[in-house]
């Protein structure tokens, strides 16, 4: 269950390194979560509720037990610690009590000795539900009965204490300022699916100290734990996690889902206890991308500078907290995009409904606000005849500017020089009319088109995103860096928390050992709850984070080093370096090989490393210094639409992004394309479609993703202006592309057909006349 490997020569700082991961991966045989397997082991199954809001009134659960095979039933009887958790706010029970508030949310557990005996038995299970009203407008939720106009909505409260999670105002500047001309518009966005390949799953194994071990696929084993702890009633040392095999998160994997229910049933049976999702579990199992209702007004000189903006963006929360003040928090203070605006007012909202739980997903908050703010940039050059990109650079952010909190942008901002570089890129050649290939056409080959109605359009947006956790969170990851001689070669062996979940962490991990140490073999530690908190996998952090914590592990070692090998020169040197397992100076020459050196003698080090402070933002302005770093992206999209039939071809999304030091640059250009491609899906096609709460396409086939064949051509420019303040320099690279391609296709598609496309995913019909919105 815990397998070390080793990798060998997989470069160092700024080479494309080969992921260690990747041949398993491409060829099948890598083991992720939903592989684990144990001897006499149980299966898992979850009762959900099939209401999006409802009272329980009774559970019967003599019928599942009845059931031959089936080993356990669970309810919230049987939680033997707080029926509650969250990751900052415990308000989503373990299994529901009195009440359910979403549908799919946990009512019973069942473990059987086949998956399909614990379903069975689960179906069984005979609930007796009050069905209620579900609560499902984020705006009307949290008392408003429209654009920041509070009113009587009757609407019931989704929580005791209301359904406001949490609002964020932004003020900077002249509440009252003048402008030449005020454009105003209404958006929304749609609710998107991490939809990672992976589904939740997990192995949790009772011990011998009365205690669990759990293996999961996660983002942040901590968390998982704290909160585990505290539903079992059980202390840390009690509750061990390892991650195991990762088939993507995006955001998805930062809640719990199935890890106490595994620990429960593993520690009432005192038999190991798997649970594997199915696709349609997996989409009621998570959070999701928290839809949006934007409505903003920038007032502009007729030269196109901007003097203010006013927003209101309303979020919907879903039925728990999850990370939603966090979401709310990025939104409103990156809510009016990387320009300089001397007057700002921002209202964000973040509200509980009955529809899915929302939280983390790539982006967290400022793709929402993207999409918004760049189709008012767009409205505003079209306003006033000027060319999409020119009012761009002539807003844009620098190093030197000021947030909307007051926050200094003290590293490099290259904002203009990100969309003067996308603009040149070449286009893509016209399409020949004789030489028609209907596999480049809208609709490809299902022969729909011969170019009739056919327009093309280009439209351009750019994004920025705060790298790692912000408000003052303590935001830190913790390495443990060995360094020893093993079998008369130097091995580095590395031991974090942090989660590989697809990024290539565990290939940058090596490189930065490679780097520091001069070590070629460096194995990788499973990551566990043995060793301190990594953080989250989230919010573009763990280079930055964990990778500077391995930095500074490997310098103290490092250090160490040269004073061994001082000592046994017996005097000191000066400019010590090691390079291929040896201390060298350019004065003196070899010192010493580590083979040598630390017979005997290993070298450990363990440290926990911080980025610079970050604070919480103020309730009344949002003036703080709250986020850490910052990153950025422009993208330029080419779409051929189909105005008669309202299918969509994107012929390019090229993209240029700063990312201060790339790390490795191939894996910078694989986060690029993926971020890309996930922002495209989000504009065309995503969404989650409820009705009444309900969700109506809980599956692959009807929740659509983009595949190899919607993926366009993408040119990517990579800049590296260091940050000052970060480890190599670098930034976050992962979310930044996810940002700036879906408003770049939309703008496209506004200049092909000419109409405003104020909603997310764009469907056929919105493309079609005047029906588009």
């Amino acid at each position: 269950m815990t397998t070390t490997q080793t990798i060998t020569h997989t470069g160092r700082i700024g080479d494309s390194a080969q992921r260690p991961d990747g041949t398993l991966k491409v060829t099948g045989q890598f083991a992720y979560s939903s592989d684990l397997w144990m001897d006499g082991m149980l299966w898992g199954a979850t009762l959900r509720s099939p209401h999006p809001s409802a009272r329980i009134r009774s559970v019967d659960i003599g019928p599942a037990l009845a059931v031959p095979g089936v080993h356990a039933v669970l309810t919230k009887d049987d939680v033997p610690g707080l029926n509650a958790y969250g990751l900052d706010h415990a308000d989503q029970p373990v299994l529901a009590a009195d009440v359910v508030r979403y549908q799919g949310e946990p009512v019973a557990l069942v473990a059987a000795d086949h998956p399909e005996t614990a379903r069975l038995a689960a179906e069984r299970i005979v609930v007796d539900y009050e069905p209620l009203p579900p609560v499902t407008d984020a705006m009307l939720a949290v008392g408003h009965i429209s654009w920041d106009t509070p009113g009587q909505t009757g609407v019931p409260r989704v929580h005791p204490e209301g359904n406001l999670v949490r609002h964020v105002k932004i003020r900077k500047g002249d509440p009252d300022p003048q402008a030449d001309v005020v454009i105003t518009g209404e958006y929304e966005v749609g609710m998107q699916d991490q939809a990672f390949l992976g589904p939740e799953s997990g192995l949790a194994v009772p011990a011998e100290d009365g205690g669990v071990d759990l293996y999961v696929a996660t983002q942040w084993l901590h968390v998982d734990q704290r909160q585990i702890c505290i539903a079992l009633g059980l202390g840390p040392e009690k509750v061990r996690l390892t991650l195991a095999g990762v088939g993507g998160a995006f955001g998805g994997r930062e809640d719990l889902s199935m890890h106490v229910h595994a620990c429960l049933l593993a520690l009432h049976t005192g038999k190991p206890v798997k649970i594997v999702y199915n696709r349609t579990e997996s989409f009621l199992g998570h959070v999701h991308r928290h839809p949006a209702r934007m409505r903003y007004q920038h007032g502009v000189l007729r030269d196109g500078t901007i003097v203010y903006v006013r927003a209101s963006i309303y979020l919907d929360g879903g039925a728990y907290t999850s990370s939603t003040p966090a979401v709310v928090a990025n939104a409103g203070t990156m809510g009016i995009g990387p320009y300089d605006v001397p007057n700002v007012r921002v209202d964000c909202y973040g509200a509980f409904t009955n529809n899915p739980p929302c939280g983390a997903m790539r982006g967290f908050g400022t793709v929402q606000a993207a999409f918004a703010y760049e189709a008012q940039l767009d409205r505003i050059a079209a306003e006033l005849g000027l060319d999409p990109v020119d009012i761009r650079c002539r807003n844009a952010m620098r190093e030197g500017s000021r947030m909307t909190t007051g926050q200094l942008v003290d590293s490099a901002a290259p904002v203009d020089e990100l969309l003067r570089r996308v603009q040149a890129l070449p286009l893509p050649p016209p399409v020949d009319p004789t030489q028609l290939d209907l596999r480049e056409q809208p609709g490809g080959v299902s022969n729909t088109t011969h170019g009739e109605g056919v327009r093309r359009g280009v439209g351009y947006a750019v994004a920025f995103k705060n790298v790692g956790f912000s408000e003052g969170f303590d935001d830190y990851s913790t390495a443990r860096v060995r360094l020893e001689v093993v079998g008369g070669e130097p091995v580095v062996t590395v031991h974090t928390a942090a989660a590989e979940v697809g990024q290539g962490l565990t290939t940058v991990i090596q490189q930065i050992v490679r780097t520091e140490l001069g070590v070629e073999n460096v194995v990788l530690a499973p990551a566990d709850t043995q060793i301190g908190n990594g953080g989250s996998t989230s919010a573009s952090r763990q280079t930055y984070v964990t990778g500077g914590a391995v930095k500074a592990a490997c310098e103290l070692v490092r250090g160490e080093v040269f004073d061994i090998a001082q000592t046994c020169y017996g005097r000191a040197v000066r400019d010590l370096h090691l390079v291929d397992g040896k201390v060298i100076s350019p004065a003196e020459g070899g010192i010493g090989s580590l083979a040598d050196l630390l017979i005997g003698t290993p070298v450990e080090r363990t440290i926990e490393w911080r980025h610079r402070p970050t604070y919480p933002l103020d309730p009344e302005t949002g003036r703080a210094d709250a986020h850490v770093q910052y990153a950025f992206a422009a993208h330029r999209a080419v779409v051929d639409v189909d105005t008669e039939l309202g299918l969509v071809k994107v012929v390019a999304l090229d993209c240029v992004q700063d990312v201060g030091k790339a790390i490795n640059p191939q894996a910078v250009r694989g986060q690029i394309y993926g971020g890309a491609l996930q922002g495209l899906g989000l504009a065309l096609m995503e969404e989650i479609v409820t009705t009444d709460g309900i969700v109506r396409n809980a599956s692959f086939t009807d929740y659509l993703i983009p595949t190899v064949l919607d993926a366009p051509p993408m040119q990517v420019e990579i800049l590296e202006y260091a940050d000052p303040h970060a480890p190599y320099g670098l930034r976050g690279v992962g979310e930044p592309p996810t940002i700036s391609a879906g408003p770049a296709i939309l703008a496209a598609l506004r200049n092909a057909t000419g109409l405003p496309l104020t909603r997310i995913p764009v469907r056929p019909e919105h493309l079609i006349g005047s029906v588009g919105r």
